[in-house]
């Protein structure tokens, strides 16, 4: 047998390494929910990870390798987390509040502030630390905020502001 082949046998037996998730600098604050949604996904990883343990040689080395690297992450992840007190103000936009604003087009949006990991565009969810959680916090009803884009600044208007559901 060619040593080319033996070669590219043990590369292929063995896993790339995965890059790492780059953990944010901003502080870990996150709702409640949120804390229970980053132990879910370790608990989830765990389970995954101890799957593939068990299938010995057969396990997907490669797939074993992404679950570890990730488990890291979210293991980190639920020991810097800092849970915040449930938003209760009707005056003041907190890490957890819902809040309705509009935008110089006279657009209506409604987002809910939250941590970083429990962040969802797609959802409304956005994270506190993003030019227009940090726009948001702190403002209230009546206030006017400059919403800093890539695109460009916005000012946008704080309509009302719910606590957490």
């Amino acid at each position: 047998m060619s040593r080319a082949f033996v070669n590219e046998d043990q590369a292929a037996a063995q896993a790339d390494q995965p890059v790492e998730r780059r953990v944010s600098e901003q502080p870990n604050y996150v709702t409640a929910n949120g804390l229970r949604q980053l132990q879910a996904r370790v608990a989830e990883l765990n389970a995954l990870r101890s799957e593939l343990q068990a299938q010995g040689e057969r396990a997907d080395k490669q797939r074993l390798a992404e679950t570890e690297r990730d488990l890291r992450y979210f293991s980190a992840r639920v020991q810097s987390a800092q849970v915040v007190p449930a938003a209760t103000s009707r005056s003041k936009v907190q890490i957890g509040s819902r809040v309705r604003f509009v935008d110089a087009q006279d657009q209506e949006q409604v987002v809910q502030l939250v941590g970083e990991d429990e962040a969802d565009a797609g959802r409304r969810l956005i994270n506190w630390g993003s030019p227009l959680g940090r726009a948001l916090l702190g403002a209230g009803p009546g206030d006017e905020v400059v919403w800093r884009r890539p695109v460009g600044d916005q000012v946008i208007e704080i309509l009302e502001i719910e606590g957490e559901n």
